[in-house]
């Protein structure tokens, strides 16, 4: 296994070339597979045969992944369902769908061109959790797992998008024929990743006027492929060339949007989720029955605003698609979705899913008769700060206890989450401390009304990091 090699817990990521060879795909896919024969569908109660779901992105390493991926799978006896170049969120329906074994999604979602990944989804259509993964990872490093003389087969599924745009389109309680009657203009950039063809037709079948950029599926990323504010500027031009009424914008793998008002502003990726459970869950007041959204620690407050206006509870969990999915199922919510654009709505699944988002933004706009800046500017504004930490000498040695024990001493009226790191939260604002999954820093994030707010909060947790 290559040194540089990202293991993590529902996939592996590297760099195209140098940690991801087809060799090193093929191995990975064998280990996946000798865990969905041993393990996967043992555990989950729902996988059929040994089939397993394998779509891919636009990125150019992509075809020949698949066929390592492939040939992998079919080597240790599985059969692939080959549902070709789709959004992520198209690969987790399709296991659903076809009571799948499990699935690999190849993509590294909003990761450089450089990049590539295999993201292991279970037989419930959710992407591994940490045992799961952590099993699949010692059979990669027991070079794959086991081999067999009876070689799985291969058939082809090309119906796997028209199937998730159809779901979409029959959410209960999406009031189709109101977005139809409003022919919203929506200027869509999809960065050349997999979401162009199928977030076009979605936004035409809900009859919108749709003005594109980057909507070609070779994986030639003319921007940063993350879709933040910083990297929208082409699309905001567009809004405010074309006179859209709204500007989406969905990264690689079709599983996060980020929104831009009419004026040409990027409103920042939480806004997406807070959107989206004014939508899921009918404005102010709501009506009865259990209301929960699910989060994690990182995401922003105005999905708490957005929550308490519509008489929801929010739970928060550590950061990770796969956390705030499997507590979604548990705690039977509602919605949930994490605050970088990605929203999960289990009334279709429990994953992130951009054409679901879409489509509730849309139904939103609808239903209020507000533009987008109407609706940013009817909500408190917050302002998140991001920043990184070295590990001093001595919480390297000791893990990060005391620098937890410093920031709560410090802060000592915060209210105290210690799920992933810490976070202290006030009424207004909160400040979250954890260690990074990927490099030997603490990672510090903070959000307050204003940027001052945000980075007192960041500045004070890593004088605290480094002194400690």
């Amino acid at each position: 296994m290559t040194d540089t090699l990202m293991v993590g817990v529902s996939g592996v990521r590297g760099i195209v070339g140098k940690d991801l060879t087809p060799e090193v795909v093929a191995r990975w896919a064998r280990a996946f597979g000798s865990w969905v024969l041993d393990d996967g569908k043992r555990d989950k109660g729902k996988g059929k045969g040994s089939s397993v779901v394998v779509g891919r992105d636009a990125r150019m390493s992509g075809p020949a992944f698949a066929a390592a991926v492939t040939a992998g799978l079919t080597s240790v006896g599985c059969d692939v369902i080959d549902v070709g170049l789709v959004p992520t969120p198209t690969v987790q329906l399709a296991v659903e769908h076809h009571h799948a074994a499990g699935g690999i999604a190849i993509t590294a979602s909003h990761n450089p061109i450089e990049w590539n990944a295999l993201k292991f989804i279970g037989p419930d259509g959710i992407f591994l959790d940490g045992a799961e993964g952590k099993r699949v990872a010692e059979l990669g490093a027991q070079d794959g797992g086991r081999g067999t003389r009876d070689a799985g087969r291969v058939a082809v599924d090309p119906d796997a998008v028209q199937r998730h745009l159809a779901a979409v389109l029959n959410l209960p309680g999406l009031d189709i024929d109101g977005i139809r009657k409003r022919k919203f203009a929506v200027a869509l950039d999809a960065v050349r990743g997999a979401g162009g063809p199928p977030m076009r037709e979605l936004l035409e079948r809900l009859q919108c006027r749709v003005t594109g950029i980057n909507l070609e599926t070779d994986g030639r990323f003319p921007r940063a492929p993350e879709p933040i504010p910083e990297n929208l500027g082409d699309l905001a031009a567009l809004v405010r060339r074309s006179g859209a009424a709204v500007g989406i914008a969905v990264d690689p793998d079709v599983d996060r949007l980020a929104i831009i008002d009419e004026n040409g502003t990027p409103i920042g990726e939480d806004y997406t989720l807070a959107f989206a459970i004014r939508a899921a869950m009918g404005g102010k007041g709501g009506k009865g029955g259990k209301r929960i959204v699910v989060c994690n620690l990182s995401t922003s407050l105005v999905v708490e605003d957005a929550a308490r206006d519509c008489g929801a509870e929010v739970v928060r969990t550590p950061v990770g698609e796969v956390h705030v999915a499997r507590a979604i199922l548990r705690l039977e919510a509602v919605i949930g979705g994490e605050g970088n654009g990605g929203v999960m709505y289990p009334a279709l699944h429990a994953g992130r899913d951009a054409p679901v988002a879409a489509a509730l933004l849309l139904a939103l706009l609808a239903r209020d008769g507000k533009r987008v800046s109407e609706l940013v500017a009817a909500a408190p504004r917050y302002v998140i700060v991001k920043a990184k930490a070295e590990r001093g000498t001595r919480n390297a040695e000791q893990g990060l206890e005391g620098v937890y024990a410093a920031l709560r001493t410090r802060f000592p009226e915060a209210s105290v989450d210690t799920q992933d790191g810490l976070r202290l939260a006030w009424r207004d604002r909160w400040l979250h401390v954890r260690p990074s999954n990927t490099e030997p820093i603490i990672r510090l994030i903070a959000e307050a009304p204003t940027g001052e707010g945000a980075r007192g909060l960041v500045d004070e947790g890593r004088r605290l990091c480094t002194a400690s």
